[in-house]
């Protein structure tokens, strides 16, 4: 089994010891994403709904750099810091995704790296 490395500028560099994606056997594992903007380095101080076009902008760079698109997502895993953010989260994260409608599980997290609001990781068909 041979795993291979995802890496682009169009998402946040690692910022510890992972990949900003992982390829095996037809599957791509994304890290997760935060509001980063990979061209400075800083976190977005938006809203939920700043953060999310941000993270969903991230994943796309992931995910367009293993040659796929949103509608090869196969499931997403979503970490709110406030539920009570699930609906305006939900606006712009359907809007990415077009018709696209992988599986998702959305969880309430007391607290993300670098105080993000909102975080995404995605599994995503690739090769084929």
């Amino acid at each position: 089994m041979q795993i291979r490395q995802i890496q682009t500028a169009d998402a946040p560099a690692a910022i510890g010891p992972y990949s900003q994606a992982v390829v095996v056997n037809g599957l791509m594992f994304t890290a997760g994403q935060i509001a980063i903007d990979p061209a400075t380095g800083e976190m977005s101080n938006g809203d939920v709904s700043a953060q999310t076009e941000v993270v969903m902008k991230n994943l796309h760079g992931v995910i367009t750099a293993a040659g796929a698109d949103w509608s090869d997502v196969v499931k997403t895993t979503v970490y709110l810091r406030d539920m009570a953010d699930f609906s305006v989260f939900n606006e712009v994260y359907a809007r990415w995704l077009g018709h696209s409608r992988p599986a998702r599980a959305t969880v309430a997290v007391s607290g993300l790296p670098r105080g993000a609001l909102v975080e995404i990781e995605a599994v995503v068909k690739v090769g084929g």
